[in-house]
């Protein structure tokens, strides 16, 4: 159990979820975290939502009710969090440009379902994916899946967008990648400042996207201005 917050009023926690603090470009994961098969911990997450439930006041007996602790801890461990495992990672595999296309290649609104790693909440939007080839290329789906793959775990949006471009690279075995990212969090949507027109958009640009007209090319790919903080 994490004791860090005891000393934390609640608006200092409020405000640490509220300005999207994060501290690595790691998931944050303890040693420990692959000890327990899945079926445990759908049990222990079960047994402990029921509890949240029961606190909550809601009726466990009734029909409508009864399962929910089960369908949200598989939910949890087989679905949302699947990203958690790295034997989900998607296969890195990649094959010679034998067509020797060497333009920009974009793959863009590919669709970005995720959580909130401050509320738990839901992060819905879209990544928009580009490179160069080096020698090598990828299959279109496989950047699909490594957005799916990153996007299946409590996330801030910020690492998310790091880590696709960082796999990217070394599945590629190239510095030229970029990714932006534009989602919605229904934390800021539906709770706190409970602003349903923001979203939040963020980039990372590898190699020879830090070149301002490399970078200019791409952003006109999705119709996106160039600001001068981009």
């Amino acid at each position: 159990m994490n004791t860090n917050l005891i000393d934390l009023s609640d608006l200092e926690i409020e405000e640490q979820g509220n300005d999207h603090m994060w501290t690595s470009e790691e998931t944050p994961l303890r040693v420990d975290a692959f000890e327990m098969s899945d079926e445990e911990k759908m049990a222990k997450i079960e047994a402990n939502f029921a509890e949240i439930m029961h606190t909550l006041g809601l009726d466990l007996t009734d029909d409508s009710l009864r399962a929910t602790p089960r369908r949200v801890a598989k939910m949890y461990v087989k679905e949302i969090f699947g990203g958690l495992k790295p034997e989900n990672k998607p296969k890195t595999s990649s094959f010679s440009n034998k067509y020797n296309y060497s333009e920009m290649l974009v793959e863009k609104d590919i669709t970005v379902y995720s959580t909130c790693e401050h509320h738990f909440l839901p992060i819905v939007g879209k990544a928009h994916i580009a490179y160069f080839s080096n020698g090598n290329v990828i299959g279109l789906s496989k950047m699909n899946r490594i957005v799916d793959y990153f996007a299946k775990r409590p996330q801030v949006q910020e690492r998310m967008t790091i880590q696709v471009v960082r796999e990217l690279q070394k599945m590629l075995g190239t510095e030229d990648v970029a990714c932006v990212v534009d989602a919605k969090h229904l934390c800021v949507n539906s709770r706190g400042i409970r602003d349903i027109q923001s979203s939040t958009v963020t980039a990372e640009f590898g190699g020879k996207f830090k070149n301002p007209d490399v970078k200019q090319e791409f952003l006109n790919y999705l119709q996106v201005k160039l600001e001068a903080g981009i």
